[in-house]
C-alpha cells in the first residue's frame, strides 16, 4: 500500500527509490537494449547468471545479466503485485523519457570533447545535476546512445568522438539516413514506373499539395530518385551507386537500359532520348564550349587579314565535294595533269593555326574526339562558328589551309610529296550529286563549269583504284540508307530512303583522302615526324583483293578482316593496301587528324614536332577511350532508328534479305535494302537455306532500346545471284498471286515453286 501510494505522488520518494543500484535483484527496475532500442523491464527473479523479467508487455523472458544496462533501480520489494510493477514500469518509463526531451547532449559533448576520452552516464550528469534520481541517470544515458554520432556505448561508459571523427560519423549518418528514407519510399515508386514502362498502366500524377502515399514518395525522395536514376543511365556500372541501386531496383527485372525507361515512364526524359550520349559523356548541343569563349574569340581573331597575312596566298582554285547538308567543309583539291604524271594538290583545314594545346579549350575538344553524324542532329567536334564557319573551306573565302602537293606519275606511283601551308580561296563547293551528273554525261549548274577538272580527277582516282586493288586492297561496296525522320517525341515517325548512287564522285573523294593521308605518313616517317597511324597488320591472301558488293562476299570477306587500331608505330594497312597510314583529312571532324595536321605545321615551321613521342603516346591513350565511347553513339543510335522502322511498319510486312552466315543452330541475314543484319535460329529455314541463299523474313519482337529484333517466319527462294540476274534482265512484271491479287514475276510461276511476296502463299 505504501509503494502504491508513493507510485502515484501521495507521499516522496525514499532514498532507496532514488539511488542507482550496484546489483540487480527482484523488484529491481532494469533497461536493456533490443532491436536497436532501450527496454524497461521489472527483476521477477534471479538465478545465477540470468535474470527473470517482467516487461510492460506483460510478457516475462529471461536474461543474461551482462545485457542489462549500468543504470539500475530503484529497488522495490519483491512481493508487489503484478499490476503495481507495471503500473512503476510505466510510471519511470514516462519520467525518463520527459527528462531525456530536454537534455541538450550536444552540448555535454561540447564541453568534455578532447578533455575526457570516456566516462559514464552517471559521471554526466554529475556535471550539471547534484544527487541526481536513477531516472535522470537513464535519461541521460538514453539520450548518450541516442547520439551516435559523437559517443559510443562501451560499458559501463562511453567514448566520446574527437570533433573530427564526430564529423565524419554525423556525415555517415546523414548519408544512412538519406538511404533508408529513399528505399523506403522508391521501391514502391519504382515499380510503379515500371508498370507503366510495360505498358500495363497510366501515370497519374498525385496533386500538388497531396501528401506522399505508398506509390508517390515526397517531392525530395523523388528529387533523389531522380538523381539516382539518371547517373545509372549515364553510367550503367557506377560503383558508387551500385550497392544502393541493387536494393532499390531489387524487385524488377534485371533490363537493358532500365533507368531510361523508368525515367521515360516517369517522364523525365523524352520519347526516344538519346541515351548514349550521356554515357559517353558527349554534349550535342553548342553549348558546351561557353567556358572557353575567350579562347573561341582568339581564334576567331586570328582569321583577320592582319593575321593570315602570315601565310602565303595560294591562287589555284580549288573546288571541294561533299553532301548538300555539309557544313563542316575540311578538304578540297586542285589536279594537274601531265605528260608524265599528275599534281595533285589537297587543301585541307588549319584549325590549329592559332589554338593553344592544353587549354581549356583544347582539353574539351580532346573529349569529345569526333563530330557526330546523327540522323536527328549533327554534333561538330569543334565549336560551331569554328568547325562549320570559321575554319571551314567555305566557297569565296579565305581560309588558312594545309596543303599537301602529291607529284604522280603516269600509272599512279607516288614520286614526291610535298606539304606547305597557305591561305586559300575555294572556288566552289560542289555536291555528289552534282558531280555525279556531271560525270555521267548530264549538266548542272553547280558543277558543269569544272567538267573537264572532274573528269581528269575520276580519271586518276579510278587508277589509284585499280593500282590498291593490284597492291591487295579490298574494297566493300555496301549502300547505307538515309535515315529521316518526321514529327517530334512519340509521335516521330521513320523513313528509309535509298540515296541516290554517286560512286563516281564518292571514288574521286575516298582515293584522293586515301593517297594523302598515306603520303603523309610516308613523308613523316622519312622525316622522323611522330603521328597517329592507323594500322591494320594482318596478313590478307592476295586472291581476297578486290570490290565486293554482294552481302554474301562482304560478310566472308569481314571474316578475315580486324578492326583498325590507331596506334603511334606505324604500320600497313591490309584493307587500304597502304605502307602506311596517318589521318589527316578531317582536322575539322576528328581530334587524331587535328593532331596529326597540328605535328607536321609544327614541324614544317618550327622544325620538330609539336608533340614528342612520349607525349602523344599518352595523348593517344586518353583519345583511344574517348573514340571508343564516342564510337558506340555512332553504332547504336542510328540502329535505334532502323529498329523503330521496323517497328512501326509492324510484323506483317515481308522484307528481302540474303543469307550470309549459317553457323551452328543459327542464320545471318542480311537486309540490303536496310543495311540490317539479322540473327535467326535455323529450325526456320528450309533445306534450300544456304549461303547466298534470297530469302523472304518477317520480324517481331522488336525493341529498339534493347537493341532486339528477331525473325519470327522465313522462306527460302533462289540464290541471290539468280535473283539478281533476272531482276537486272526485266523478269520481275508477270502474273498476280489469286490470293491477294500482288504481281508476280512470271519466270517464278513458270518454274512452279513461287511465293508471293506479299501473302507468302504459294
Amino acid at each position: 500500500m505504501i509503494a502504491c501510494l508513493r507510485l502515484f505522488g501521495f507521499l516522496p520518494l525514499t532514498d532507496q527509490e532514488l539511488l542507482m543500484i550496484r546489483y540487480p535483484s527482484p523488484g529491481c527496475i532494469v533497461e536493456y537494449i533490443e532491436g536497436n532500442a532501450v527496454q524497461i523491464a521489472i527483476v521477477m527473479n534471479e538465478a545465477g547468471e540470468k535474470l527473470k523479467l517482467l516487461l510492460p508487455s506483460r510478457r516475462e523472458v529471461t536474461l543474461g545479466k551482462n545485457r542489462i544496462l549500468p543504470w539500475i533501480g530503484p529497488l522495490y520489494e519483491d512481493s508487489l503485485r503484478r499490476e503495481d510493477c507495471l503500473a512503476l514500469m510505466e510510471k519511470h518509463r514516462l519520467s525518463r523519457l520527459e527528462t531525456e526531451k530536454n537534455i541538450a547532449v550536444l552540448e555535454l559533448w561540447q564541453m568534455v570533447q578532447g578533455e575526457v576520452k570516456n566516462a559514464s552516464a552517471e559521471w554526466f550528469v554529475e556535471l550539471s545535476i547534484s544527487n541526481p534520481s536513477i531516472d535522470v541517470v537513464a535519461a541521460f544515458g538514453h539520450a548518450l546512445l541516442a547520439c551516435k554520432t559523437h559517443f559510443r556505448f562501451c560499458p559501463p561508459v562511453f567514448q566520446i568522438y574527437s570533433a573530427e571523427e564526430a564529423d565524419k560519423r554525423e556525415a555517415e549518418q546523414k548519408i544512412r539516413a538519406e538511404r533508408e528514407s529513399l528505399l523506403q519510399g522508391g521501391k514502391a515508386f519504382l515499380h510503379m514506373l515500371w508498370e507503366v514502362a510495360l505498358g500495363r498502366r497510366k501515370l497519374v500524377m498525385p496533386e500538388k499539395h497531396a501528401s506522399p502515399s505508398s506509390e508517390w514518395p515526397s517531392p525530395e525522395i523523388q528529387a533523389r530518385i531522380e538523381t539516382l536514376l539518371r547517373k545509372r543511365m549515364a553510367d550503367p556500372n557506377d560503383s558508387e551507386t551500385d550497392p544502393l541501386w541493387k536494393q532499390i531496383a531489387r524487385s524488377l527485372p534485371d533490363a537493358p537500359q532500365m533507368p531510361l525507361q523508368l525515367l521515360l515512364a516517369w517522364g523525365k526524359v523524352p520519347a526516344h532520348y538519346n541515351v548514349w550520349l550521356d554515357q559517353a559523356g558527349y554534349a550535342a548541343d553548342d553549348l558546351w564550349w561557353k567556358e572557353c569563349a575567350d579562347e573561341v574569340e582568339r581564334l576567331l581573331a586570328a582569321l583577320q587579314p592582319e593575321t593570315l597575312d602570315q601565310l602565303p596566298l595560294s591562287h589555284l582554285p580549288f573546288v571541294s565535294i561533299d553532301s548538300e547538308s555539309t557544313r563542316d567543309i575540311d578538304d578540297a583539291f586542285f589536279l594537274e595533269p601531265f605528260e608524265s604524271g599528275w599534281h595533285l594538290t589537297l587543301a585541307l583545314a588549319y584549325p590549329s593555326f592559332a589554338w593553344h594545346f592544353g587549354g581549356g579549350l583544347d582539353l574539351k575538344v580532346r573529349e569529345r574526339g569526333t563530330s557526330l553524324y546523327l540522323p536527328e542532329k549533327t554534333s561538330h567536334m569543334l565549336p560551331e562558328c569554328i568547325g562549320a564557319e570559321g575554319y571551314s573551306l567555305k566557297e569565296g573565302k579565305i581560309r588558312p589551309a594545309f596543303l599537301l602537293t602529291l607529284h604522280l606519275d603516269s600509272l599512279g606511283n607516288l614520286v614526291h610529296c610535298e606539304p606547305s601551308f597557305a591561305r586559300v580561296r575555294v572556288a566552289a563547293n560542289l555536291s555528289y550529286r552534282a558531280c555525279e551528273a556531271v560525270l555521267e554525261g548530264q549538266s548542272d549548274a553547280a558543277a558543269t563549269p569544272f567538267l573537264s577538272l572532274l573528269q581528269n580527277a575520276f580519271r586518276l582516282a579510278t587508277l589509284l583504284r585499280e593500282k590498291r586493288i593490284e597492291n591487295g586492297a579490298i574494297l566493300m561496296e555496301r549502300p547505307e540508307p538515309i535515315i529521316r525522320l518526321e514529327g517530334e517525341g512519340a509521335q516521330t515517325r521513320v523513313f528509309l530512303e535509298q540515296e541516290p548512287c554517286t560512286k563516281n564522285a564518292q571514288c574521286i573523294v575516298s582515293e584522293y583522302m586515301i593517297a594523302a593521308s598515306s603520303a603523309c605518313a610516308e613523308w613523316a616517317i622519312e622525316q622522323g615526324v611522330p603521328l597517329l597511324f592507323r594500322t591494320q597488320a594482318i596478313s590478307l591472301p592476295h586472291e581476297m583483293a578486290g570490290m565486293y558488293s554482294a552481302p554474301e562476299e562482304i560478310a566472308k570477306v569481314i571474316r578475315f578482316l580486324m578492326p583498325s587500331l590507331l596506334e603511334t608505330k606505324p604500320a600497313p594497312h591490309a584493307a587500304l593496301a597502304c605502307q602506311a597510314y596517318a589521318p589527316i583529312t578531317s582536322p575539322l571532324r576528328r581530334y587524331a587528324d587535328f593532331v596529326n595536321v597540328a605535328q607536321i605545321a609544327h614541324y614544317c615551321l618550327e622544325g620538330q614536332a609539336r608533340f614528342p613521342l612520349t607525349e602523344l603516346e599518352s595523348l593517344l591513350t586518353h583519345l583511344a577511350e574517348t573514340l571508343d565511347r564516342v564510337g558506340q553513339i555512332q553504332r547504336y543510335r542510328p540502329r535505334y532508328w532502323k529498329l523503330l522502322f521496323f517497328l512501326q511498319q509492324g510484323d506483317a510486312v515481308w522484307w528481302d534479305g540474303i543469307i550470309t552466315e549459317i553457323h551452328d543452330g543459327g542464320v545471318s541475314v542480311v537486309l540490303p535494302a536496310q543495311a540490317m543484319l539479322i540473327r535467326a535460329k535455323r529450325a526456320l529455314f528450309d533445306d534450300r537455306a544456304h549461303i547466298g541463299t534470297h530469302v523472304r523474313v518477317r520480324v517481331g519482337k522488336v525493341h529498339p532500346l534493347w537493341n532486339e529484333i528477331q525473325i519470327v517466319e522465313a522462306v527460302s527462294l533462289y540464290p541471290a545471284w539468280f535473283c539478281r540476274a533476272l531482276s537486272e534482265r526485266g523478269f520481275f512484271n508477270g502474273s498476280v498471286c489469286t490470293a491477294c491479287s500482288l504481281c508476280l514475276p512470271p519466270w517464278l510461276c513458270a518454274l512452279g515453286s513461287c511465293y508471293c511476296q506479299k501473302c507468302m502463299r504459294h
